[in-house]
């Protein structure tokens, strides 16, 4: 990956974190770029945004205020190392769940 891709593809992955519409907006802009530094952002904010819902169903169920700040904490902390990941130009996987995200959506942007 070049330095010109990531500059071209930063504010596309910057995009990609701001709520899932942000995401989806990112994804069909690379489409026909195919940037290869938007796209490990796009599949990073992808997974970051289905386990979010997924485990905010099941923290509903909880519905105890212990659960819910742990979860806001976990999940703040992870899109904001993703987020300043992708400031910063860098393709560094997200801490405990990147390369799981990586592998499933492979497929994407490619």
């Amino acid at each position: 990956m070049t330095q010109q891709e990531i500059e071209e593809g930063k504010t596309m992955a910057i995009v990609s974190y701001i709520t899932i519409i942000g995401t989806i907006i990112a994804y069909f802009m690379n489409n026909d770029k195919k940037n290869i530094f938007t796209s490990f952002h796009v599949r990073q904010a992808l997974g970051l945004w289905l386990t979010y819902f997924i485990l905010a169903w099941v923290v509903s169920a909880v519905n105890s205020w212990f659960a819910t700040l742990g979860f806001w904490v976990f999940f703040s902390v992870l899109f904001i190392y993703a987020l300043i990941s992708a400031v910063s130009g860098k393709s560094q996987e997200i801490p405990l769940v990147g390369a799981f995200y990586q592998k499933i959506f492979s497929n994407l942007g490619r």
